[in-house]
């Protein structure tokens, strides 16, 4: 990123909310905070419209699948769901397929998942297997890519078999998760995600075990679903039961590089969007418990009053802090309250989200379904602790939701199923709206959707290139 970036006070600089800075709440916290949520980015992206063809014309979504797709690194799968030589996953994107393979010296191999003699998938699940054998005519690869066998040697000559390795992806590893570039030449995953290893030095996804994961169709654009969660005060309507507890309008965001963008919501706290002198400390724990679906407070939580000499923050915090720690033994006693409750979410574009902090970790990823410029296929992960005594359990399987299913058939979701139903309900009147528009533009915030205006120039930067 360029030296436009403002770095100091939440108030310097783009116009802010009226209400509490982000800031002026972590002066306020029990433990001491991390200074990398003392960083601030804030670059002026100024006021300009977008084109509401970037969402709806079927043209440009196939420039994007050369221009983006098949340049950007993406998240595959989790380190942890293919765990032993031979386990592979399928990965998916823009009509391409590729197969993601645990090697036998533990490292990880990408593979076009395309058989090289008629075109046919050589798996269509994930599993584990030696070879991987073409249902159509048998020809056969080893799991490393190395040509095994072709039936009718003698009838293809010009296909000898050390010509026929299967093609293979870029992959990169960070935090337990597997990436991958179809670009041979693109940059390094390092420097594209930079800095969010630092970041994320303290909170380590990759001690973390996917204890959720459920994805669904939406009938609407890959950057229309990502962009609805790239701000917080869509709340005000949308999800109007956090309002007691969730300081949306004056959440803080920061781009922190070309790649990498960020915006913190403080809990405990109501929202400016609200009368904070009608809620009482018990009024923000109960709602705060009873909705927000990221950590169970325990089965005493709709009970629990906020003692005086405390803040309702305060006191979530330590309830959280003791509730996770019966949970996996981990000792959170130092850990400050917004690494306890706070929503801290990282974006890498352009289709990846991944929560900070020390309560469950929450992962989005958004991709288009197969060649729609309308379908989205967006993923929910939750990553745990591993419990720090005991064996590591196993990641849970994905479980996807048909188009008759809605985001409450998800049991595991627990509290989160109403928070995504609510943002799901959106979307595809979103789409919608976007088709039915006169006036062809889009407007964005000039801070609070600051991380939405990076999104289209990065958008622009790579669809400017040859």
């Amino acid at each position: 990123m360029d030296g436009a970036g403002v770095v100091g006070q939440a108030r310097k600089g783009v116009e802010r909310s009226p209400g509490l800075t982000y800031q002026e709440i972590l002066d306020m916290d029990t433990r001491p905070v991390p200074d990398v949520l003392r960083e601030q980015v804030v670059p002026d992206l100024g006021t300009a419209p977008v084109p509401i063809s970037r969402y709806t014309d079927p043209a440009f979504f196939r420039e994007e699948i050369s221009k983006i797709w098949m340049r950007v690194w993406q998240n595959a799968c989790r380190e942890e769901d293919i765990p032993n030589p031979g386990d592979f996953q399928i990965y998916d994107v823009v009509g391409k397929s590729l197969l993601i393979v645990r090697q036998k010296d533990g490292s990880i191999k990408a593979f076009a998942n395309s058989c090289l003699h008629r075109g046919r998938k050589l798996a269509t699940s994930g599993g584990c297997k030696e070879k991987f054998r073409c249902m159509y005519h048998g020809w056969t690869w080893n799991n490393d890519g190395s040509f095994y066998e072709n039936p009718m040697p003698w009838d293809f000559p010009q296909a000898p078999p050390e010509t026929l390795s299967l093609p293979e992806a870029k992959v990169g590893t960070w935090g337990g998760f597997v990436f991958v570039n179809f670009d041979p030449d693109a940059p390094s995953l390092e420097s594209v995600l930079d800095p969010l290893p630092r970041h994320f030095e303290r909170w380590r996804l990759e001690d973390c075990v996917k204890t959720l994961h459920v994805a669904k169709v939406i009938p609407a654009n890959w950057k229309a679903v990502s962009e609805a969660f790239m701000e917080s005060h869509h709340s005000i309507t949308t999800h109007p039961q956090i309002l007691p507890y969730l300081a949306d309008e004056n959440s803080q965001y920061d781009i922190l590089s070309d790649h990498i963008t960020r915006h913190i919501s403080a809990s405990g706290v109501p929202s400016p969007f609200v009368d904070a002198s009608k809620i009482t400390p018990d009024d923000i724990i109960e709602a705060m418990f009873g909705t927000s679906g990221r950590t169970d407070a325990g089965p005493n939580a709709g009970a629990m009053k906020v003692p005086n000499n405390t803040t309702a923050r305060a006191f979530a915090a330590d309830v959280f802090r003791q509730t996770l720690s019966a949970e996996d033994g981990h000792d959170y006693s130092d850990k400050s309250d917004a690494e306890m409750l706070d929503p801290i979410l990282y974006n890498v574009f352009p289709n990846m989200s991944f929560w900070a902090g020390f309560a469950p970790n929450l992962i989005y990823r958004w991709r288009p379904v197969g060649l729609s410029h309308e379908h989205t296929l967006m993923e929910v992960m939750r990553l745990r602790r591993a419990p720090k005594n005991g064996p590591r359990p196993p990641p849970v399987p994905m479980h996807f939701l048909s188009d008759s299913e809605s985001w409450r058939d998800a049991p595991e979701m627990g509290g989160l199923s109403d928070i995504f139903e609510q943002d799901m309900a959106n979307l595809p009147y979103v789409q919608e709206g976007m088709n039915a528009s006169l006036s062809g533009v889009l407007h964005f915030g000039r801070y609070s959707e600051m991380r939405i205006r990076q999104h289209h120039v990065m958008l622009e930067r790579y669809m400017s290139r040859d």
